[in-house]
């Protein structure tokens, strides 16, 4: 028979007594120092007054997390019976740098394939075996922004932890792979916490994608299958499109306020991706159903066939700038490309189309006229259809006397700020799990929920673990002690 108990861990100090402990140490060194004059190198002395305060840090760190350890027969974790089998010692990268612990390992004896369970790591809630939870909150932040080499640079730089480029390339993946596997429950507590800003009146939909360089990528086989399918696979070889969408709060004017950014690796048709942003906007018209819906986007015929099919009724609007760039493309072939013609007949048709209730009827006339001149041109044909296809989306006059957003710049800021500046560095390729796990924090921390979205991540690697002492295993004979 087991009697559960309460644990009362005393951590066990391995420094002799006769050692000065960290505490001592940086005490007498203030002291010391507050007897001499101002230092001859400032640096020097910030630099090692910082070495000795991280060194309290992990010294502290030492004792906190021994407190942790269970050194029983026999732990219950999650329910889960499991048996002492090993002793040894960890180094845990901590917020303070590297610290070395004592710790038991435990096993579930019925299960020949189980892996071995930390007490120690279960009660602090240690995240891919060894990053104590702020450690591993910083490092994740930071390698979201930089590369693992440049992270390495900076921590070693800042004189705190000192995680190696390695560990700092592994540790997202695993965070990754933790929210990948239970995204859709995280997903749903973030949206239902979301509030929106105050004053805003419209809320405003938009998808696009960005091209971004991808390992494991055959590129005769990709353009191959493109062919078989009757598409034209657009970019350079190796590269396929990640997906961005944005939802973007506005004011009475049309001017933002905050949005909710998100991307996805590349998947067929960016499903995924549809899905999230469809509830984040469902979820927000649940406490909000008098915010006006906005449609923007460029004109990608699969963006608007989900935007028109998919989501609520509201505007539609294409780009106003991505617009602008068509009737450009038409005019410089016309006009010849750069010419001051071009320049100054851009500019007359480019406010006629922004400020004129029915400019986008005039832009269309102007491109018939041009067309006629130059029946031979596919671009100027192609560019006509393009405004042909979109006039009901081009009203901007319209839209803006509404206070409707005519631009897509929030998602074109995402598929820079979320994409192209992390994952198309210089000799970069990705695998889908290495990308969306940056792709993820980053979309965190971009609309504003990088510390909520820690919090539920890092609660999952917590876990309740009781101990039993006083245990009769009856599967094995007792244990004699032989007399020597």
């Amino acid at each position: 028979m087991s009697k559960a108990r309460t644990l009362h861990v005393v951590p066990v100090v391995s420094s002799c007594p006769s050692t000065p402990s960290a505490v001592d140490r940086l005490v007498s060194f203030v002291t010391e120092r507050r007897r001499q004059p101002l230092s001859k190198d400032f640096e020097e002395f910030e630099r090692d007054l910082h070495a000795r305060v991280m060194e309290v840090e992990r010294e502290t760190l030492a004792e906190e997390l021994a407190k942790a350890d269970i050194d029983e027969d026999v732990v219950v974790i999650e329910g889960l019976t499991c048996r002492r089998v090993l002793r040894c010692a960890q180094t845990y990268q901590t917020a303070a740098g590297p610290v070395k612990v004592e710790r038991t390992l435990y096993k579930d004896r019925t299960d020949p394939q189980a892996i071995s369970m930390v007490p120690l790591d279960a009660r602090v809630g240690v995240i891919a075996g060894r990053w104590t939870p702020l450690a591993a909150k910083q490092a994740t932040w930071v390698v979201s922004q930089m590369t693992p080499q440049s992270a390495e640079e900076l921590f070693a730089r800042v004189g705190n932890m000192t995680p190696s480029k390695s560990s700092l390339d592994r540790l997202p993946k695993a965070v990754g792979d933790r929210w990948e596997s239970d995204r859709e429950a995280f997903e749903e507590t973030l949206r239902e916490a979301l509030e929106v800003p105050e004053g805003t009146v419209t809320v405003a939909v938009s998808l696009d994608g960005v091209l971004a360089p991808m390992k494991d990528t055959d590129p005769v086989a990709t353009r191959s299958r493109a062919a078989e399918q009757g598409k034209l696979s657009k970019g350079p070889a190796g590269y396929r499109e990640v997906g961005c969408a944005t939802l973007s709060f506005c004011d009475a004017k049309g001017e933002m306020l905050s949005a909710i950014r998100m991307a996805r690796m590349p998947e067929a048709h960016k499903a995924t991706l549809k899905r999230s942003l469809l509830a984040e906007l469902m979820v927000v018209l649940k406490h909000r159903p008098d915010l006006r819906i906005a449609k923007v986007a460029d004109g990608a015929k699969d963006n608007w066939t989900y935007l028109h099919d998919e989501v609520p009724e509201g505007p539609e609007v294409v780009d106003f700038y991505h617009a602008a760039e068509h009737l450009n493309g038409a005019l410089a072939v016309a006009y010849g490309d750069g010419t001051t013609q071009t320049q100054r007949r851009f500019n007359d048709l480019r406010h006629v189309l922004r400020h004129e209730v029915r400019g986008v009827e005039r832009v269309i006339g102007a491109l018939v006229r041009l067309r006629g001149k130059h029946p031979s041109s596919k671009r100027i044909a192609t560019e006509l259809g393009y405004f042909r296809n979109n006039r009901a989306r081009m009203r901007y006059a319209e839209l803006v006397k509404q206070g409707i957003p005519i631009g897509s710049g929030v998602v074109e800021a995402a598929c820079k700020t979320l994409v192209t500046q992390r994952l198309k560095c210089s000799g970069m390729r990705w695998g889908l799990e290495g990308g969306q796990a940056i792709l993820t924090v980053r979309g965190w921390t971009q609309s504003d929920r990088f510390d909520a979205a820690w919090a539920m991540l890092a609660a999952t690697y917590k876990m309740h673990v009781t101990a039993f002492d006083n245990v009769i295993d009856i599967q094995r004979p007792p244990h004699r002690k032989t007399s020597g």
